[in-house]
């Protein structure tokens, strides 16, 4: 649907405008000009912040007021998006529960007002106020605080501490809505060893870096991509390397990820209990084989569970495993399959993501051939996700949101008592500085005094890695310097 704007401020309020738009119709545009579905705009700012939308959506027009008391970019910004919801609700009778919240981290600013010292009254009267957040989700993000505090009490001290994220590019198969790094392992088995030799250099500068600065490490994290697609022997190495050129003794924890079940042997397993590895992930996303053959995985559900019981057999004491809801064809019948066949595995965790159609991926380019739910059925299967939850005493511990998400809904981490994983609420939460180290690994380096984020991006194809990792190494030692020389 097209949609019109004709404003002085058009340029800076565009993609805010459109984000919402896009919450209540998909592939939405909006164009600067004068046309069908029109919208206009009254911002006035003096001693406090009015904002009035006219809108006029297929032939029917709204208009909607929305104050707030301040005069900044953010007060504005919070009254345009009230009334743009309050007129799309109307119109469409679509309920949005995180209300004008379109970050992908809601999280932080509970923990933003918790810091300051506020009750969760004071916080959900400003969340309802100034976001309109239903109840529910404020709730939800109550108890995921709490459990995030608890696990980490010192959550709000690790400032002066770091994680790191070691990216292996290398799947068995890309997934068909997969926007990461994930080279098919078969046809680009030949670039492993040349990639090594490049992680290497960054995991021993690195960490020389820590060492030499008296930086710690929190916690560290193994993805892609597969980890345990590349050949044992090559773990082995890269383990190694890792285990002896960090300063390991403050490591809280480490995670490797073994999502695609067809990568996990014995060998591997070997590997991880030799550096008393015991956190993995296996992720079947659905445990539905005609799903699995649809989206590109080349498993099977027998596979999946096969593979768990291997990895129980070698000691692995903490297992994630992920779901997707909303995958193409599955309606809350094989979303029930899914969880009852989690429950007979029993992970200690089990996070649950809403179906995004992500820019780059093979699902959104071909949208035809991978029917979803419709909104309803998808917001009544994450809810099946949540009561599962609650009857087997998984915990929700972190939650984060992304961009054409169905139903606007959200993606939940969950847990056993006391088995969260450290490294996804620091990720989260961005309160220190994760390193990314390997193909396609993104940093993002947080400075301990002003909290400023300043992202940096390695490269996402092995050759070009291979072909400038030396560099990448020295400019984000660099940046690190910067970041860490105003301790």
């Amino acid at each position: 649907m097209k949609f019109y704007l004709k404003h002085e401020q058009f340029d800076s309020i565009q993609l805010y405008i459109k984000n919402i738009i896009n919450l209540y119709f998909e592939e939405s545009y909006l164009f600067e000009g004068v046309g069908d579905n029109q919208i206009n705009l009254n911002i006035e700012q003096k001693d406090e912040t009015t904002v009035t939308t006219t809108m006029t959506i297929n032939g029917k027009t709204y208009t909607q007021s929305a104050k707030r008391n301040g005069v900044t970019k953010r007060d504005m910004k919070q009254a345009l998006g009230e009334t743009l919801i309050t007129i799309l609700t109307d119109h469409t009778g679509i309920v949005q529960s995180w209300g004008t919240l379109t970050g992908i981290r809601p999280t932080k600013l509970y923990h933003k007002y918790y810091r300051q010292g506020l009750t969760h009254e004071e916080i959900t009267k400003i969340l309802v106020r100034d976001y309109l957040i239903s109840l529910e989700k404020i709730d939800l993000m109550r108890d995921i605080v709490h459990t995030q505090l608890t696990a980490m009490p010192d959550l709000y001290q690790l400032e002066r501490e770091v994680s790191i994220y070691i990216g292996i590019p290398f799947c068995p198969t890309k997934c068909a809505y997969c926007t990461f790094p994930a080279y098919a392992i078969r046809v680009f088995k030949d670039q492993v060893p040349e990639f090594l030799v490049g992680l290497i250099h960054e995991i021993k500068h690195t960490a020389a870096w820590l060492k030499d600065n008296d930086i710690k490490v929190t916690s560290i994290y193994f993805g892609g991509g597969t980890p345990t697609s590349i050949e044992p022997n090559d773990l082995s190495l890269l383990l190694e390397t890792v285990y002896t050129s960090f300063d390991m003794t403050h490591v809280r924890e480490v995670t490797v990820e073994a999502g695609r079940p067809d990568t996990i042997d014995t060998e591997t397993l070997d590997v991880l209990n030799h550096y008393d590895i015991d956190r993995i992930s296996i992720n079947p996303q659905s445990f539905t084989d005609a799903t699995l053959k649809a989206i590109g995985r080349h498993h099977s559900v027998q596979e999946t569970i096969d593979k768990f019981q291997l990895s129980r057999a070698h000691h692995m004491n903490n297992i994630n495993m992920d779901l997707i809801i909303g995958l193409p064809n599955e309606t809350r019948v094989e979303v029930e399959n899914s969880l009852q066949e989690t429950k007979k595995l029993n992970p200690e965790s089990l996070t649950v993501h809403t179906l995004s159609f992500k820019t780059a991926s093979e699902m959104t380019r071909n949208k035809a051939k991978y029917p979803v739910a419709p909104r309803d059925e998808i917001i009544h299967m994450m809810n099946m996700t949540r009561q599962f939850a609650i009857e087997n005493d998984y915990i929700p511990y972190y939650l984060y949101r992304q961009k054409n998400i169905l139903g606007n809904l959200e993606n939940i981490g969950y847990s056993k008592q006391d088995e969260a994983s450290l490294y996804n609420i620091l990720i989260m939460e961005e309160v220190q500085t994760i390193i990314g180290l390997g193909c396609g690994a993104s940093s993002k380096l947080i400075d301990p005094v002003t909290g400023k984020i300043e992202n940096f991006l390695n490269p996402k194809d092995p050759k070009s890695y291979n072909n400038s990792y030396e560099s990448y190494t020295d400019k984000k030692i660099e940046k690190l310097t910067q970041c860490y020389t105003s301790i």
